[in-house]
């Protein structure tokens, strides 16, 4: 018997229909559109506006596209993993709510948090269930509301987040394509330099952290810039080498879209010319778990079948890794 290996055999997004462009947010904080594009490579990001519509609402929908292009039964999904740092609510998973609304019925479910590296550890995690024989079809989604914890006063992190989410469907394959390798990291040393503080169980919120705004993320820039530049790269350049890899086996790096700067110095790094660099961030901004599903949504079509992938992401806490995904079908 062939080896069993987990394959992406479908991709849908979604993103809200508001766009924040860097003009709005000129009217908003003390800040340009030239400042924001060369420090970040960003022009504008999507926001989820309706009241009363969560990180569900944006998960749903990347779900319910891919079910439609794949044509697939809901009822045949075995498991809903949502990757998120923005769930709806604290307790209920945002997975459960999911599954439940796109059909998904004979599914279970759960919610991954690891910030931004949310979406490259669930996709180990999908590829473990499928390796493992107990699963044959894995939902995995990536998807925040990031502007529901954005102070829009604060030009440090309200110029960078936006709203979106991607799926991405695992199965069996016994071609020898999907996921082939991975380098997955973290040091909990880093959490001082980019996080929501308060509204975690140490630090609840009260009426007086909220007045002070205290609930907002809070990033801090250099140190998070330093760390993610160094740590993609290197990630990225050790999966390449551990698998005899050189720049011209690879077709595409998808790259956290964090920053434009970051996602340079990572393919310089590996020596990738920037054609074969996937960038979406001057449309999105960092939508943190659903960058890279929304990178495999964009370039769908240019896809093909046994494409080299490199994938690559660091997030708070700081969590960080790489992923060499063989591609396995032609759109």
């Amino acid at each position: 018997m062939s080896k069993i290996t987990a394959a992406i055999t479908a991709v849908g997004g979604y993103v809200p229909e508001y766009v924040l462009t860097n003009k709005i947010l000129e009217t908003m904080v003390e800040t340009n559109d030239e400042w924001i594009t060369s420090r970040t490579g960003i022009k504008e990001r999507r926001i989820l506006k309706e009241e009363g519509k969560g990180t569900s609402f944006l998960a749903i929908k990347a779900a319910e596209d891919l079910i439609q292009k794949k044509g697939l039964d809901p009822k045949e999904i075995d498991l809903v993993i949502v990757c998120t740092a923005t769930p709806d609510m604290k307790a209920a998973a945002t997975a459960a709510y999911t599954a439940t609304q796109i059909g998904a019925v004979n599914a279970f479910s759960y919610d991954l948090e690891a910030a931004c590296s949310s979406f490259l550890y669930g996709m180990s995690t999908a590829t473990a269930y499928i390796e493992a024989g107990r699963y044959k079809k894995v939902l995995l989604i990536g998807a925040d509301k990031n502007s529901s914890f954005i102070n829009y006063e604060d030009r440090a992190t309200c110029i960078i987040f936006g709203d979106g989410a991607g799926a991405v469907l695992f199965e069996p394959n016994e071609e020898g394509l999907g996921l082939q390798d991975e380098l997955l990291r973290s040091n909990g040393e880093g959490r001082d330099f980019l996080q929501a503080t308060y509204g975690g169980s140490s630090y609840p919120i009260n009426k007086d952290t909220f007045k002070e705004g205290k609930h907002y993320i809070f990033q801090d820039g250099k140190t998070v810039f330093k760390n993610a530049v160094f740590n993609m790269a290197d990630v990225a350049e050790k999966v390449m080498k551990r698998n005899n890899l050189t720049n011209a086996d690879i077709s595409w790096l998808a790259a956290h879209q964090a920053n434009k700067r970051i996602i340079d110095a990572t393919a310089n790094r590996i020596e990738l010319e920037s054609d074969k660099v996937m960038m979406n961030i001057q449309r999105y901004g960092n939508t943190t778990s659903a960058t890279l599903p929304l990178l495999l949504f964009d370039y769908e079509s240019q896809l093909k079948k046994g494409d080299k992938i490199i994938f690559a992401a660091f997030g708070g806490g700081f969590t960080w890794g790489s992923i060499y995904l063989k591609w396995a079908y032609n759109s």
